[in-house]
């Protein structure tokens, strides 16, 4: 798995995006690449913004036992998994605000570095490492940009 925190892999994701266009087509699933992009910037969102609900009682409960494992490990995503409510986008999203938002995350995951992220807590997971920080930030986000062909 590539290191999310190293400059190198952050520029090869950001001209990965950059090949990106409005009207690029996914080789499966059922998002446009704005709403792909939107959708990326949600795992983002929950780092970095107080913008969703930490879950509670059992929700919790299921995250931490039997979704985590697949989010932060090494494992890649099989193809058109079902996905968490707050990551589903319905509705059309401006695809030029989307690529520079998502753009702007990664660059602020690089900015702050492996020592911000080390025991940080996660919004659904708890205090995770900086591997399985790598590894959810990583792995969601290169299957997406696969997704799309880039």
């Amino acid at each position: 798995m590539k290191n999310i925190f190293l400059a190198s892999t952050t520029k090869e994701l950001v001209q990965r995006i950059n090949k990106l266009t409005p009207t690029s087509k996914p080789l499966w699933g059922k998002m446009n690449v704005g709403q792909m992009l939107a959708h990326c910037s949600v795992t983002y969102e929950m780092a970095f913004e107080n913008k969703h609900p930490k879950p509670k009682g059992l929700m919790k409960f299921i995250l931490k036992n039997f979704v985590k494992g697949m989010v932060v490990g090494e494992k890649p995503y099989k193809r058109n998994l079902r996905t968490a409510p707050a990551f589903l986008m319905t509705t059309d999203k401006n695809f030029n605000d989307e690529k520079l938002r998502l753009i702007n995350y990664l660059k602020k995951t690089l900015d702050l570095g492996e020592k911000h992220f080390d025991q940080k807590e996660s919004l659904s997971f708890g205090k995770l490492s900086t591997t399985e920080w790598n590894n959810m930030f990583y792995k969601h986000l290169d299957h997406h940009l696969t997704q799309f062909g880039v």
